[in-house]
């Protein structure tokens, strides 16, 4: 009989099979890389078969169904490491990337599954830096994965260019979620033009595309927010006012207290 086990830390996992080939039709919810470090995977993309061996890798388009099967091989057993790139971590890693030098002819992948080229000493090295966790009941440290992830990440982007508009093709291509962007990052002083650049949009797209959301201005948004975290800080949480000032993104105090009063009708004092 056939059995399966499979090893699950945060976002990156062990697959492993043994006797007979496993043959499933998953949904790819979300943009992955796999990697066969013994055996053979199969995966058939609307009857174009992709084949990995031990050492090869591809990367997988999320929101697409393939048909996967796992086999073993030369008395091996089928053997495989999983990176899956959600959209939080992708939205985050985003924000890392220096913004002028993403490619503006990026086009997204029609295809599902894309092979990686073999023999690639930085793929090697980070998926065997990943497999000694397997074997050991030490789990690793959450940030140590956050950094295989992103090493996977850039391994894509410097494989083709193309890859940047299907891993970052959050709601339309290049464009993240700009309510989850400010809401994430309001207390920091961010100008329109940085937003945009934040966000993947030119500043007038960014203008137009912030008109669909709210009727305030971006600055004036801002303000608002700040105000609305402040006030639940210090009725709620107890927190002193001028903490509450500082922590949501003032610079002012008396700026602070002036626009607190004329947004709820008293002084934060109160």
């Amino acid at each position: 009989m056939e059995s399966c086990k499979i090893i699950k830390y945060s976002n990156v996992f062990l697959s492993c099979f043994t006797d007979n080939a496993h043959k499933y039709t998953p949904m790819i919810r979300e943009h992955g890389i796999v990697y066969v470090l013994s055996g053979k995977l199969e995966i058939n993309e609307n009857g174009k078969i992709t084949r990995l061996y031990k050492g090869e890798c591809a990367f997988l388009r999320k929101d697409n169904r393939v048909s996967m099967t796992k086999m073993p091989q030369k008395n091996r057993q089928y053997k495989s490491i999983w990176l899956t790139f959600t959209r939080p971590f992708l939205r985050k890693f985003y924000q890392t990337l220096d913004k002028k030098q993403l490619p503006k002819d990026a086009e997204r992948q029609k295809v599902s599954v894309y092979k990686l080229p073999a023999d690639r000493p930085d793929i090697r090295s980070l998926f065997e830096s990943i497999t000694p966790y397997f074997d050991s009941p030490i789990p690793p440290a959450d940030e140590l994965l956050k950094l295989k992830m992103a090493e996977g990440a850039l391994i894509l982007l410097n494989t083709d260019k193309n890859v940047y508009a299907s891993l970052f093709d959050f709601a339309e291509p290049w464009k993240i979620d700009i309510l989850d962007f400010m809401n994430e990052n309001y207390m920091y002083s961010l100008s329109a033009e940085e937003m945009a650049n934040f966000t993947g949009r030119s500043l007038a797209t960014f203008k137009r595309d912030f008109k669909k959301i709210s009727p305030l201005s971006p600055e004036k948004w801002l303000i608002e927010k700040r105000l609305k975290v402040a006030h639940d800080k210090i009725r709620n949480d107890g927190m002193k006012v001028s903490d509450a000032c500082f922590e949501v993104g003032f610079k002012n105090l008396s700026h602070f207290s002036r626009v607190f009063k004329q947004q709820f009708g008293y002084a934060p004092t109160k």
